[in-house]
């Protein structure tokens, strides 16, 4: 993971993305949802009393969306810091052009980069499981487009997909999706460290402690229960070409202070 000399206090912090930046599956007491870029801010905020912090992601975005609806709306916010996460949910895609996708990308990161103090990319996390094997390569396609990028444009770049603890499925909620509460905290430290501040999880890397794994029958109980709740109706989602965003807004639209809802 690329690191940076300790930074002043950053004043503002916008987020953009998909379901992963919004949070999901982080869900707090109130139904809503959290998440490692929530958890960013609510480190940072402390250090500056100027600070300011929008999340732009909307859950089921692809990478043209998060260019056409959120790009030009962060790069006016002339934000410290601008994360971009986007471009994961073309790879599964039953058909994706990476070829567009990635061009869409690159045209994503030439706007913002002029725009912001300090760009952050990432290489997503991906589960262990047979779902995601047949979009690896697709997966790995795309991470080596953001490494190319961010050495063009100077942006940071998160390795979260090589980080062997979020490989774990106990980081996954039952969705297979998404990540769970733990899953989003070391996400946060590891953007925190990115930028330069001291560590205060080292390990955020390190799996998990070896656990004895379920039988065949929780196995088999919970694979139908995860094909019936969530992997049918993503597939009707992509097949009828519909998202599970559609007409929702983004979490956070606005450059505001913020406060720790906890």
């Amino acid at each position: 993971m690329q690191t940076i000399p300790t930074p002043p206090p950053y004043s503002s912090l916008v987020a953009l993305g998909d379901s992963f930046t919004e949070g999901m599956s982080d869900r707090q007491p109130d139904g809503s949802y959290r998440g490692w870029a929530d958890l960013l801010a609510a480190r940072m905020a402390p250090l500056n009393p100027d600070f300011r912090y929008a999340n732009l992601a909307v859950r089921g975005k692809l990478i043209a969306q998060i260019v056409d609806e959120q790009v030009d709306v962060a790069a006016a916010m002339k934000a410290d810091v601008v994360t971009l996460v986007g471009g994961l949910n073309d790879t599964l895609r039953p058909r994706c052009d990476m070829g567009r996708v990635k061009g869409l990308l690159t045209e994503a990161v030439e706007r913002l980069a002029p725009s912001c103090g300090r760009l952050v990319l990432m290489r997503s996390p991906g589960r262990q499981g047979p779902v995601l094997e047949r979009f690896r390569p697709r997966m790995e396609e795309l991470f080596a487009c953001v490494d190319d990028l961010a050495a063009k444009h100077d942006a940071v770049v998160v390795d979260l997909y090589g980080a062997p603890s979020l490989s774990d499925p106990r980081m996954w909620d039952v969705d297979r999706l998404h990540l769970t509460a733990e899953g989003h905290r070391r996400v946060a430290e590891a953007v925190w460290q990115a930028l330069g501040h001291d560590a205060e999880d080292h390990e955020w890397h390190t799996p998990m402690a070896a656990t004895p794994p379920p039988g065949w029958t929780a196995r088999r109980v919970s694979d139908a229960r995860f094909a019936r709740r969530h992997l049918l109706p993503w597939i009707g989602r992509r097949l009828t070409g519909r998202s599970s965003g559609d007409g929702l807004p983004a979490k956070r639209p606005d450059l505001l202070p913020y406060t720790d809802p906890a």
